[in-house]
């Protein structure tokens, strides 16, 4: 075999080492050279064939350091052949932990395959990948075990379908670690909050509806405290929402698009719900409405607001408000949306003393509720 071809870091001398060295600690050090020539020069095919037989060697050495060696080094590269990382995966678990977790060799077939061999730790390996194809995920939900279950619903590279969060409730439902990983994930179907109001805990609950979408009408029931669990917030269920205008219509059939509300969602900044709340009042479409809250000149919001039919009493704070909205931006930097909210609530608060005590009392605890979590944020960090 010719290894005078791979250049200068693949020199004759780490390849002897690797093969004759009389310590396992010294071949395993030669072999990771070599691993991190194999995966950053720039080699020929020829060379390519080279370093594969000289992976071939390490895949199939006595020493668990060699092969630990192997896998570590090239966990993350395109160079390992997918033969041998198929053999590494099937290696200890301290060989194939490494591999099964990051190898893009290995493909989604492997990756089932894995799944199906039943062992715990290899499937949470399959489970804590970057990016998980659907029918991987849904052989995990199907087949794995509860602690890879929980692993993958938390990964939000992995892509869930229906099938995969229908089962992975049906099997887990009842397992808190599991429903607790769901409710971790940045975005869940609405069809899945629902079904795990029913099935979790108030504490969990609470986290759920701060972090997902309800849908409008059970949003409605547990603000209304109807399901017998703690109310929650429409004016936060508002944030969430993808589909304003149904959530909005759903408010107002049930009663609770009152002027107290919309003033509430003025005030924290959530200027969409405001727009869509008006528009329905007013029956007008919602790019008339927008063009008269923010481009129709004074008389424009004052025009919107009486058609809505809400109380004059108020129209000072909501107009103070939208004043104040038009002259704040946003800073641009990481979750410069929750710092806009805060400091449109500090400034409303500022300049406008003329707010009911209600609305007074509701934007004093939401400011203290934003300055905990932005103080438990930075100890934490």
């Amino acid at each position: 075999m010719s290894v005078t071809a791979m250049r200068a870091k693949l020199t004759e001398d780490d390849v002897r080492r690797l093969v004759k060295g009389k310590h396992d600690e010294e071949r395993a050090i030669a072999a990771h050279k070599i691993c991190r020539s194999i995966d950053q020069a720039p080699l020929s095919r020829k060379e390519r064939q080279s370093a594969e037989a000289i992976m071939e060697i390490m895949v199939n050495d006595a020493a668990e350091l060699v092969r630990r060696s192997l896998a570590v080094t090239l966990k993350n590269s395109p160079h390992l052949p997918r033969h041998i990382a198929q053999k590494l995966a099937e290696d200890i678990d301290s060989i194939a932990y490494p591999v099964i977790s990051s190898s893009p060799s290995l493909t989604d077939d492997d990756l089932i395959e894995i799944v199906h061999s039943g062992a715990a730790l290899r499937q949470v390996a399959v489970a804590k990948r970057k990016t998980l194809a659907a029918k991987v995920v849904g052989t995990l939900t199907s087949e794995g075990r509860e602690v890879a279950v929980a692993t993958v619903a938390r990964n939000d590279g992995a892509v869930f379908d229906k099938q995969a969060f229908d089962t992975t409730l049906a099997r887990f439902g009842d397992r808190t670690k599991v429903t607790d990983a769901l409710i971790e994930r940045k975005a869940l179907p609405v069809h899945v909050t629902e079904k795990l109001v029913s099935l979790i805990t108030d504490e969990a609950m609470s986290r759920l509806v701060k972090r997902h979408e309800l849908p409008p009408q059970l949003a409605v029931e547990l603000a209304e405290g109807t399901r017998e669990r703690a109310t929650i917030d429409l004016v936060d269920q508002a944030a969430q929402t993808k589909d304003m205008q149904r959530f909005v219509q759903q408010l107002h059939l049930n009663g609770r698009l009152s002027p107290s509300i919309i003033l509430r969602g003025l005030c924290t900044g959530h200027i969409r719900f405001v727009e869509w709340a008006l528009a329905e009042l007013a029956a007008v479409p919602h790019q008339r409405a927008w063009l008269m809250v923010h481009d129709a000149g004074a008389l424009g919001l004052r025009a919107v607001y009486e058609r809505a039919g809400l109380p004059q009493r108020l129209f000072p704070a909501f107009r103070a408000s939208i004043d104040i909205y038009h002259e704040m931006e946003y800073d641009g930097g990481s979750k410069d949306r929750e710092r806009f909210k805060s400091r449109m609530i500090q400034r409303v608060l500022t300049q406008f003393h003329a707010l009911p005590r209600e609305e007074l009392d509701y934007l004093l605890d939401k400011l203290d509720a934003r300055e905990a979590a932005a103080d438990s944020q930075s100890q934490a960090a």
